[in-house]
């Protein structure tokens, strides 16, 4: 009997000595989500004596596909301002794209954008989803990011500016909200 009494005791004061509960329980005082909105343009080239992307892999039949499927890429592509390759760089995108449709141009993309400029430096946001590069207006997500962009997620618009269809070279608008 005296040992049940001395264990009620004890967990009565271990239960009281215990830290009160965190802000993750109480949600009205959980910090509130921070929303953020970035307009850059991505400046990819594969021509010329300093491209920008390279094809580092490619399936047997890549140069016989109209979609080039198969043919894998890695980018160190500058982010800059305007659409204007002299404006202000705001960082690299930098990673690695694959053609991944055999009927239509879709590229798998899995890359960085990663900043070097403005209140973001040495912040990163990561993309990774399906570009259907012939839409006018794509929609990609947003899966992480480190720096100011810890534990991100969100959405990625893009638009092609311009493009050579020759070379393959293009500027594409991208306008990107992301919520951490």
């Amino acid at each position: 009997m005296a040992k049940a009494v001395l264990l009620i005791l004890l967990s009565a004061y271990v239960i009281t000595e215990m830290p009160q509960a965190s802000w993750a329980n109480r949600p009205e005082e959980a910090p509130k989500e921070k929303v953020t909105n970035l307009q850059f343009y991505f400046h990819d080239t594969l021509s010329g004596k300093n491209p920008t992307a390279v094809r580092v892999a490619q399936a047997p039949d890549s140069d016989k596909s109209p979609t080039l499927f198969g043919a894998t890429f890695m980018v160190d592509d500058p982010l800059t301002e305007t659409p204007d390759p002299n404006s202000r760089l705001l960082g690299r995108a930098q990673g690695l794209y694959g053609s991944s449709g055999k009927q239509e141009i879709g590229l798998i993309m899995a890359m960085s954008f990663c900043f070097v400029d403005g209140p973001y430096k040495d912040s990163t946001i990561s993309l990774v989803g399906k570009n259907p590069a012939m839409n006018p207006v794509r929609e990609m997500p947003i899966v992480g990011g480190t720096g100011l962009f810890r534990m991100a997620r969100g959405y990625a618009i893009a638009q092609t500016h311009w493009l050579d269809p020759t070379t393959g070279d293009a500027i594409v608008g991208y306008n990107v909200t992301v919520f951490q």
